[in-house]
């Protein structure tokens, strides 16, 4: 799995005019579940992201966690994460999930961050979906994880 990190004052999904998800001060997180992506992976991914250390502490250095602050995550599922772009000029999106697969891993995701005590929104799954946020820094964290692991 791998995931796109945004530490944001606010973030909202719009979905046909809708608002579906939102949050204020937190994670803008996009995630993208790859082929032989398991729950293992899900659970040390939504691990990995609700203690990251990026925001920051009284003397301003990045020191607090989502969960330290109070925050929320808007957590985005997009497939085009694990685009395969070393072959001419169009990406390749065979490497990721078929939605059967990726929705349920990110749903994983949103329980497990929701366990730790931080408020979780959502983005919908398949849709096509507006995504507004305002970058706080900007701040923007890479995390993959394979086989359970962050790598």
């Amino acid at each position: 799995m791998r995931a796109v990190a945004q530490r944001v004052t606010r973030a909202s999904v719009t979905v046909d005019g809708d608002v579906v998800g939102e949050i204020g001060r937190g994670l803008l997180v996009l995630v993208g579940a790859a082929h032989g992506d398991g729950p293992e992976d899900a659970t040390a991914l939504a691990d990995k992201l609700v203690g990251l250390r990026i925001f920051a502490d009284p003397e301003h250095r990045m020191n607090l966690s989502v969960v330290d602050v109070g925050g929320a995550v808007l957590l985005v599922s997009q497939f085009t994460l694990l685009a395969d772009v070393r072959k001419g000029r169009r990406p390749s999106f065979t490497d990721a999930a078929l939605p059967d697969v990726a929705e349920p891993l990110v749903m994983t995701m949103a329980d497990r961050i929701a366990a730790a005590g931080v408020p979780v929104a959502t983005g919908r799954f398949g849709a096509k979906m507006s995504v507004e946020l305002v970058n706080d820094g900007p701040v923007t964290i890479v995390v993959d994880v394979v086989e359970g692991r962050v790598v």
